[in-house]
C-alpha cells in the first residue's frame, strides 16, 4: 500500500491509522506492506510516518505521479493499492477491493467516493458527477485505486507527464493491458472511499470554477504545469 504525502503532518496520522483499523476488521486480509513517500515535504510529514513506524521513501520533484511511482518502486507486493494522505480506509471498501484481487479476474480497479465531513452543496454535485463519471467509464480515482504489480510495471505505471489526471492515464493503460488478457477493471460500488473535503472549503468555489475552465480551454497546458493546479501543488493545507 502506497501514501503519496506533501506537507500531511495533519491528517496522514489519521490515515495510517485507519488503514491498520481496517485490516483489522476485515479481518483474513493477509500480511501487507505499508509505504509512504515523502513528496518533498516541509513539514513533519516523515517524522509523523516514522512516529507510527512506517517506512517512508523520498521523491523530490513535487509531482503525484512521481512520488506514486517513487512508492511503488519501493512495494514488493503482488498487488499495489495507492491511498491519498488524506484519506480513511473502511474494512468494507477494503473488503470489496480483496475480493476482487483474490478474484482471479481482475487487473485492477477503484471505487466511488464519498467525502467526509460533507461538503457544500455544490460540491455534493461535484462528487456526485465524478462518482458517476468513474462508475459509467470505469475510471478510479486517485485517492483509491488498485491494480497487480506485475500490470503497473507493464504499463509503466502514472504517467509522468504530466501534474493530474495521472489515475486517468492509469486507469485507461490497466484497461488496456487487462482486456488483451482477460481481466476486468473494477469501480466498487458498494463501499465507497472516504477521502478529506478540506479542498472545497480551503480554496472554495471560484478557485475551482476558475481550475476548470482553464482545463476545458487548455487540458494538455493545465496537466502540464505544476503552477496551473495550485489546489494539488500550493501546499495550503
Amino acid at each position: 500500500m502506497v501514501i503519496p504525502a506533501y506537507n500531511e503532518e495533519k491528517l496522514l496520522g489519521a490515515c495510517i491509522d485507519s488503514i491498520r483499523a481496517a485490516f483489522a476488521e476485515a479481518g483474513g486480509a493477509g500480511e501487507y506492506e505499508l509505504l509512504v513517500c515523502d513528496n518533498n515535504s516541509s513539514d513533519k510529514t516523515a517524522e509523523i510516518a516514522a512516529s507510527r513506524g512506517v517506512k517512508a521513501v523520498f521523491e523530490p520533484l513535487n509531482q503525484i505521479a512521481g512520488a506514486r511511482n517513487r512508492g511503488a518502486a519501493a512495494a514488493s507486493g503482488d498487488w499495489l493499492l495507492f491511498l491519498d494522505a488524506d484519506s480513511s480506509l473502511a474494512a468494507g471498501t477494503l473488503r470489496a477491493a480483496l475480493k476482487l484481487m483474490r478474484g482471479g479476474a481482475a487487473a485492477g480497479g477503484g471505487s466511488l467516493i464519498a467525502f467526509s465531513p460533507a461538503p457544500p452543496l455544490w460540491g455534493r454535485f461535484m462528487a456526485g458527477a465524478w462518482n458517476l463519471i468513474s462508475r459509467s467509464f470505469s475510471l478510479a480515482a486517485g485517492s483509491f485505486v488498485f491494480c497487480r504489480a506485475d500490470a503497473f510495471r507493464a504499463v509503466g505505471g502514472f504517467n509522468s507527464q504530466v501534474y493530474a489526471a495521472e489515475e486517468l492515464y492509469l486507469s485507461l493503460a490497466l484497461k488496456r493491458w487487462g482486456r488483451a488478457r482477460g481481466l476486468g477493471f473494477s469501480i466498487i460500488t458498494s463501499a465507497p472511499h472516504f477521502s478529506s473535503s478540506r479542498k472545497f472549503y480551503i480554496y472554495g468555489l471560484p478557485e475551482l470554477f476558475k481550475l476548470c475552465a482553464n482545463f476545458i480551454f487548455s487540458p494538455r497546458g493545465s496537466l502540464k504545469s505544476a503552477a496551473r493546479l495550485p489546489i494539488f501543488y500550493d501546499g495550503r493545507r
